[in-house]
């Protein structure tokens, strides 16, 4: 039988993290928090199945119970925090922003591991920032997943005074082109999009990009997110740079009492 409560010695790792994203999804996650992190710190990953899985806000909703057998099973291998990868399920869900909050809170008192929803800790991050207005790189989300992004910051308190995908920034003529490429960019896309954002709103207190987007901006062209980029970006434009990924895990290493090693910009830094 396995442990019902885990003591520190039964544990492969004093500090233990899972991760779950978007059914059928190889996901970076895992492999970026873990290299940022203190050498205690020990991940692990969890692929959802959804048969006929197609992306689709609906599905999520439908599927949103897998997050309470997520944190059961993190909870049963003696996890301390359960990330979950994916912006938009907190606005698919249907919940709202209290809602969320709450659902989160609960699984976490259930299971006795921590619970957090990437784009609630999006919300968590900009009040500790104090931010209150932001503009949205909405990246390759086609309308209706950054749509309720926008809708979920709004109803959390935020002024969102610009928001849009490579589409309307003018990068891709369509959406259908933007997801060909299965969310993996030229490198120089990254600069580009955020220097037009910031010409569209340079009164935002910070700039945010959506969801796990990648750049091929690493060594060989090897593909890299918003954490990679982040000091860089926001040496150029002079304000706080904030994806899903850096909130998602600002938020697990403030439940774990740690920071990350190495500089990653503001949001990490101000652990």
């Amino acid at each position: 039988m396995m442990p019902k409560k885990w003591t520190p010695e039964q544990k492969l790792f004093p500090h233990q993290v899972g991760f779950t994203c978007p059914p059928f999804d190889y996901d970076a996650a895992p492999s970026d928090f873990l290299r940022i992190a203190p050498r205690s710190v020990g991940v692990h990953g969890w692929m959802l199945h959804v048969p006929d899985y197609a992306h689709g806000l609906d599905q999520r909703k439908q599927n949103f119970g897998m997050m309470r057998d997520f944190c059961h099973v993190c909870a049963r291998n003696g996890c301390d925090v359960a990330g979950q990868v994916g912006s938009n399920w907190v606005h698919a869900s249907g919940l709202g922003v209290e809602g969320i909050r709450q659902h989160c809170e609960d699984l976490s008192d259930e299971f006795g591991v921590a619970f957090h929803m990437a784009g609630y800790a999006m919300v968590e991050a900009l009040r500790a920032m104090n931010v209150e207005k932001v503009a949205l790189n909405a990246a390759y989300h086609w309308p209706d997943w950054w749509q309720g992004t926008v809708g979920f910051l709004k109803e959390a308190g935020f002024d969102v005074i610009w928001a849009g995908n490579f589409v309307d920034q003018g990068w891709f003529e369509s959406q259908d082109e933007v997801n060909a490429l299965r969310w993996i960019f030229d490198g120089d896309l990254a600069v580009k999009s955020f220097d037009y954002v910031a010409e569209q709103a340079p009164d935002a207190d910070a700039y945010l990009i959506n969801g796990m987007c990648n750049f091929r901006s690493g060594d060989g062209g090897v593909p890299e997110r918003p954490l990679h980029l982040t000091p860089m970006l926001e040496k150029r434009l002079g304000k706080p740079v904030i994806g899903h990924d850096t909130a998602l895990y600002w938020r697990i290493f403030k439940s774990l009492g740690l920071a990350p090693n190495g500089a990653h910009g503001r949001l990490l830094g101000s652990l």
